[in-house]
């Protein structure tokens, strides 16, 4: 293996490059770099370009992931501000289309052009976006933010492969712990910081997005001031230009890619939302992203390409393949009590903003706390096919528990859900890890782990969109058969009752009052019938979320244990600014 110097021996220079050979053409050219961790120069994990990245990626992920977790709960406060407008859905849905989009194109572009800028870059659109939206005058303008937003959150969330290359694989699953805790108060507390602005901040909603323009500016500071991890001439060793790369670049599948899941995904997130399922508008998108998907792998798969989008290559890795499924099933079970769970609190336990909001931040904190614990756990348990079969199984075990939810067991509930999205954490983060060390060449970890994050949004927008109509079919049937009969027992006119069950929904005193015959007695009946029929729907979420939890487990077989990976091989190191200017020359 011959050994490169690219630096003139500095304390904090890359120091050794190694030239390895892809077993994939489509990479044969790019160099990885390795070298082991006992050959840095002494106090290079203490440098401050060291701690200074790690920082960045801590900040970054704070933002990706805290921003749209702080505004989403708070969406409808939102529309009544600035709107109203039906349109103010379409702030949650670019988010999903642009993260799922941007992911994959992060992750492809950095390992061939250089990671550098495009984290710099991503810093500085979610400033731009988190600016607009603070300032925004209407739910346009809020949704053009939150596209920028989303975009950013791309590269914000692309922390695995940034921090996975620049450590030892043996600390891997320690420093993604690492990063996790940057996102624990932000993403772990969110609702409740949400509901707290609301209340209690003269910005109300705004709030939200100028926290997020301090944390952005600093990400932006960090990133530009200590990131200089190999650069483009560097990772093709002076073998091709920008122009050469950029001419072999599959275009044509980036193009049938980002039309074909922008419009699926699309198609599913109408579904019910904005348009009903049997409208053109849905089944139209849906068939048109499907085929434009399948037309893009077929194209992947027979066209001879210098530099695919996606390496097709990859899905010959059973064991990666098994993996990426198991995380994007895990996290789709996030994905639906994120959603489910702050309207179960709401219709169930509580109306007070304070309580709810505590109430509804079970899910976050179970899973970030999952996640850190895993990081600092993953290697000294060792084993780690094992640790996903367990947490995929105590996943399933707790969430599925969740089924036994009534108006009066919230306690119960809570714990059941925190210990559920607990055990979803350690299996996403194991997994996560596992992912981008189990591929054929290092130096496609960000494609790896891209097309990962891509599959995985998906999946997690497929559950959503399942979870939520289980959900609405269920309290259609609940609901109407439940209640009325509850009422008219209790003396309400049966003339009345459809008004009742839309004051309910409203839930304030002057809807109740405009229901004629209700006495407080006959009210406090018809609202305790109403949450038990609303429990019996929430009851057929968690026993589905079992289905989701088998499949994750089928997958947790096939992933390898790591152990013997657990070496101080690191696969890419950090620069000096002079370095990375070098280097370019």
């Amino acid at each position: 293996m011959s050994q490169n110097a690219i630096s003139d021996g500095e304390a904090f220079a890359s120091t050794a490059l190694s030239e390895k050979a892809s077993p994939d053409p489509v990479v044969a050219d790019v160099r990885t770099f390795d070298i082991d961790s006992q050959d840095l120069p002494e106090g290079y994990f203490r440098s401050p370009y060291f701690i200074g990245t790690l920082v960045a990626a801590g900040l970054s992920l704070s933002a990706g992931a805290g921003t749209f977790a702080l505004a989403a709960p708070v969406l409808g406060v939102i529309n009544a501000d600035i709107g109203p407008d039906p349109n103010y859905l379409w702030v949650g849905l670019v988010y999903i289309l642009t993260l799922a989009l941007g992911q994959l194109l992060v992750g492809r572009l950095s390992d061939l052009f250089g990671r550098r800028w495009f984290f710099i870059s991503g810093s500085v659109l979610s400033l731009i976006g988190c600016i607009v939206s603070a300032v925004a005058t209407s739910i346009p303008m809020l949704i053009g933010g939150t596209t920028l937003i989303g975009f950013a959150a791309a590269s914000q969330l692309s922390y695995p492969f940034v921090i996975g290359e620049l450590v030892p694989f043996k600390h891997r699953f320690l420093s993604m712990g690492f990063v996790y805790c940057w996102g624990f108060p932000l993403d772990g507390f969110g609702p409740a910081v949400s509901y707290a602005f609301v209340q209690h901040s003269k910005h109300t909603w705004r709030s939200i997005y100028y926290l997020f323009i301090g944390i952005n500016f600093l990400a932006v500071v960090f990133w530009f001031l200590f990131y200089f991890p190999p650069s483009f001439d560097e990772r093709w060793a002076h073998k091709k230009t920008r122009r050469q790369v950029i001419q072999d670049f599959d275009f044509i599948g980036l193009i049938l890619f980002c039309g074909g899941i922008v419009t699926f995904l699309m198609g599913i997130s109408w579904g019910g939302a904005l348009y009903p399922w049997k409208s053109a508008h849905v089944i139209g998108t849906i068939i048109v992203g499907f085929f434009s998907l399948v037309a893009f792998i077929l194209y992947e798969i027979f066209v001879p390409l210098k530099e695919p989008l996606v390496p097709m290559h990859l899905f010959r890795n059973i064991r990666w393949v098994a993996d990426i499924f198991m995380i994007a099933l895990g996290a789709s079970v996030y994905f639906c009590f994120a959603i489910v769970w702050p309207i179960m609190v709401f219709a169930l336990y509580t109306s007070d903003l304070t309580k709810g909001g505590f109430l509804c931040c079970v899910t976050g904190l179970g899973t970030n706390s999952g996640q850190i614990v895993s990081g600092v756990l993953g290697k000294r348990i060792g084993k780690q096919k094992y640790q996903l079969i367990v947490a995929a199984t105590l996943m399933g075990l707790f969430l599925g528990a969740g089924a036994c939810a009534t108006p009066y067991n919230q306690n119960t509930i809570a714990a059941l859900l925190f210990l559920g999205c607990f055990s979803m954490g350690w299996l996403t983060n194991i997994g996560l890890t596992i992912s981008g060390m189990i591929i054929p060449t290092q130096a496609e970890i960000g494609t790896a782990i891209g097309v990962g994050a891509c599959i995985r949004e998906t999946v997690s927008t497929i559950a959503g969109t399942v979870y939520t109509v289980i959900l609405a079919n269920r309290l259609a049937r609940t609901i109407p058969a439940e209640v009325p009969p509850k009422l008219i027992a209790a003396g309400l006119p049966s003339s009345s009752v459809a008004a009742f069950l839309s004051a309910v929904t409203v839930g304030t005193p002057e809807a109740f009052s405009k229901v004629a015959g209700l006495t407080s007695a006959i009210e406090s009946v018809g609202i305790a019938a109403y949450k038990v029929a609303s429990s019996h729907a929430y009851q057929t979420v968690f026993y589905s979320t079992i289905a989701f939890s088998a499949l994750a487990i089928f997958c947790s077989l096939w992933v390898p244990n790591v152990d013997d990976m657990m070496t101080d091989r690191v696969v890419a190191t950090l620069h000096k600014r002079k370095d990375e200017e070098a280097g370019e020359k």
